[in-house]
């Protein structure tokens, strides 16, 4: 299916996870890619992969904590592609070591709740303000930010990261609200429990283990679910959805806390009544 045939995009954070994920979905689906990252050779891989899968790609240096490399970035992909119609924000600061001093908010380091906010959200923003003269120049253009599902619940873990990621929901709002009616979507994704190399450095088998009991489907999300998503809020098929958070998190929010811990007992007891 070539939903966004000849659409330029960018995908930040696109080396690894979900944002390599959903620079192939994308290419498969005829966009033009800039695959943006701050690991350079990691982003070159990826577009080659796309160029020999018979998609078009370029791949570009952007550091969320560098303004110039984030508007260099958009500049570099309208002169290569003629424009731009997609932008997909997904980079954010992973970096094992801030993950680690993100802890109780009494013990938290304001330096790391400061870089955190920092890349973030600033980076996000940044990202937005340079693309949206090329984003409103197309006048149907989608954006589309990779929130979290630390985002909308509380957890004992990393509130700065969370912290963060609620901005950036209220920011994909605040930009749905001013450019909506100009042509610009704006969207957030929330993913929920995904496996990236990211999220398994941070979160070892016996914490996936816990976290899978709350999951409703059958497995632990992957990237490629959250690429289909972002694919389908980029095209024709997500025309009229606007300044939405959307959860992809197999469900792990939509159940009261307690039904893990009484699933088996609840369908023990169905299977003893009707056999």
């Amino acid at each position: 299916m070539q939903r966004l045939e000849g659409r330029p995009a960018i995908i930040t954070g696109a080396a690894s996870g979900i944002g390599e994920a959903t620079a192939k979905r994308l290419a498969g689906e005829g966009a033009l890619v800039a695959v943006a990252d701050i690991n350079r050779p990691g982003a070159e891989t990826v577009a080659h992969a796309i160029e020999q899968a018979g998609g078009r790609a370029i791949s570009l240096f952007m550091d969320l904590n560098d303004e110039e490399s984030i508007r260099a970035m958009i500049a570099a992909t309208v002169d290569h592609f003629g424009g731009l119609r997609i932008l997909h924000n997904n980079a954010a600061d992973m970096r094992q070591w801030h993950l680690d001093e993100d802890m109780a908010v009494e013990h938290m380091d304001v330096a790391v709740w400061d870089s955190i906010f920092h890349a973030n959200i600033r980076g996000t923003m940044l990202a937005t303000k340079y693309a949206l003269p090329a984003l409103l120049a197309s006048e149907d253009a989608a954006i589309i930010n990779t929130s979290s599902g630390a985002s909308l619940t509380g957890d004992l873990y990393r509130p700065a990261y969370g912290a963060s990621k609620a901005a950036i929901n209220n920011f994909t709002m605040y930009v749905a609200t001013q450019y909506g009616k100009r042509g610009v979507r704006s969207n957030a994704i929330s993913p929920g429990i995904v496996i990236t190399a990211a999220a398994s450095a941070a979160n070892g088998e016996e914490r996936y283990a816990a976290l899978m009991r709350h999951v409703l489907s059958p497995r632990i999300g992957r990237p490629d679910d959250l690429a289909g998503v972002v694919a389908m809020l980029a095209s024709d098929d997500g025309r009229y959805v606007n300044g939405q958070i959307i959860s992809v998190d197999g469900g792990i929010r939509a159940h009261f806390a307690h039904v893990a811990d009484v699933a088996d007992e609840f369908w023990n007891d169905m299977e003893e009544r009707h056999g």
